[in-house]
């Protein structure tokens, strides 16, 4: 039972770090580009974002 307890951890241990491995650049970039996304709501741009949600009201 130990055996078998012990290869199905380093099973599941092999498993989290492949797909730690692969998921993690994928996050790293997603994170990295968070910050800088959309319009900057003041000035121009929240008029322009005012402006853009009306007409789509209308």
């Amino acid at each position: 039972m130990t055996a078998a307890l012990l290869h199905t951890s380093a099973t599941a241990l092999r498993i989290l770090a492949l797909s730690a491995m692969m998921i993690a650049p994928v996050g790293a970039l997603a994170w990295s580009n968070a910050g800088g996304l959309g319009i900057e709501k003041q000035g121009a741009g929240l008029m322009l974002f005012i402006t853009l949600q009306r007409q789509s009201m209308s």
